[in-house]
């Protein structure tokens, strides 16, 4: 229990009481990622069903409003600092360590968070023309990738990613990945796009970046939610 509060309280901004700790409480907090991202879609579902009383693109705004505060933007930073750190590693690949260390956003980070948060209101639009309880569980699906890319990339440093990379194992992660296949089965087969997309997510990291920190869970969440959001969009 103590592990799934972590989750909630890491991953939202759902208020929620204090609980004292161990290590391994967080690390296996990252089991239960999937669970918090319940509390985003809830978020979701919610604005966008309210949006729908008056216009589509109205429900797109205030559900994208609702994914960014529910989540208090943390993935859309780790997006922004590993666009940041591919863009300056292109060039000389030993600054790669220094700008993710770095609190500042650059000129990378701005047009990929930028570029995120159009395309996913835009493909929001027609999202919600789908039953909301399809888009909404597209935030529970993304947060799977965490465990999986902990399991298959070697971390950069030490952190915060890290420590909760020590909390995922095969297990859970087949148990999530079961998880998966049915939603895709009961609500849209589109959903099962998120396989390629961590894949893809994954082989990414490690050649461009040469492996997994917390800013690369976050921006790998963002990826996969727009390539999960296009899917659905696509398939309608």
């Amino acid at each position: 229990m103590k592990s799934l509060v972590l989750a909630i309280q890491f991953m939202t901004r759902l208020p929620l009481p204090k609980v004292r700790a161990e290590a391994r409480h967080v690390a296996a907090a990252i089991r239960w990622f999937p669970v918090a991202g319940l509390v985003v879609s809830a978020a979701i579902a919610a604005a966008a069903w309210l949006g729908l009383q008056r216009d589509p693109w109205i429900a797109a705004l205030l559900a994208l409003l609702a994914w960014v505060w529910m989540t208090g933007a943390l993935h859309l930073d780790g997006l922004g600092d590993i666009a940041d750190a591919a863009g300056a590693g292109h060039a000389d690949p030993g600054r790669l360590s220094a700008v993710l260390a770095d609190p500042h956003i650059g000129s990378f980070g701005v047009a990929a968070i930028a570029l995120q948060l159009i395309s996913k209101l835009v493909l929001l639009r027609f999202a919600v023309e789908a039953p909301l309880t399809i888009l909404a569980a597209i935030p529970v699906i993304a947060r799977v990738g965490p465990l999986l890319w902990a399991i298959c990339l070697p971390p950069l440093h030490q952190g915060i990613g890290t420590t909760f990379g020590r909390g995922a194992n095969t297990s859970a992660a087949a148990a999530w990945a079961v998880v998966l296949c049915i939603a895709s089965c009961v609500l849209q087969p589109a959903l099962l796009f998120a396989l390629p997309a961590f894949a893809f997510w994954g082989l990414w990291l490690r050649q461009r970046i040469g492996g997994l920190s917390g800013d690369g869970h976050g921006a790998g969440i963002e990826v996969v939610e727009t390539a999960l959001l296009a899917a659905l969009v696509f398939s309608q």
